[in-house]
């Protein structure tokens, strides 16, 4: 069974920076692909990066040149680096694995979720 705990979630103004986190637990999870979603009130719950466990990664339009997706295999850890946030940022984040390997942006090929945290940004 896999289990994802993500941290690093807070409050930041407009143009900061945070850095959130994700640990992973489980069999095999060196070979998984690991992403981020995110879900705002009242809207469904949108892709934001992924990243392979050999290295290739995979944007939302939304966040590219902002955000940098990074995994490190031998933590079994999955980090999301967010600069130049913006109000529109503002939501839950949420880890994801997808178990075959496949990096996808859709959230129904994901098989594992963490319970999220909350990024709040502030105008």
């Amino acid at each position: 069974q896999v289990q994802l705990v993500e941290s690093g979630g807070g409050l930041v103004q407009a143009g900061g920076s945070l850095r959130l986190s994700c640990a992973a637990s489980g069999r095999a999870l060196r070979t998984y692909v690991m992403g981020w979603f995110r879900q705002a009130p009242g809207t469904e719950r949108e892709f934001v990066a992924a990243v392979a466990w050999n290295g290739p990664t995979y944007y939302a339009d939304s966040v590219k040149g902002r955000f940098t997706v990074s995994r490190d295999n031998a933590k079994i850890m999955v980090h999301l680096q967010m600069n130049s946030l913006k109000p529109e940022d503002t939501a839950v984040y949420y880890c994801a694995a997808e178990l075959s390997g496949w990096l996808t942006s859709l959230s129904n090929e994901y098989d594992a979720w963490g319970r999220g945290t909350q990024v709040t940004v502030s105008s």
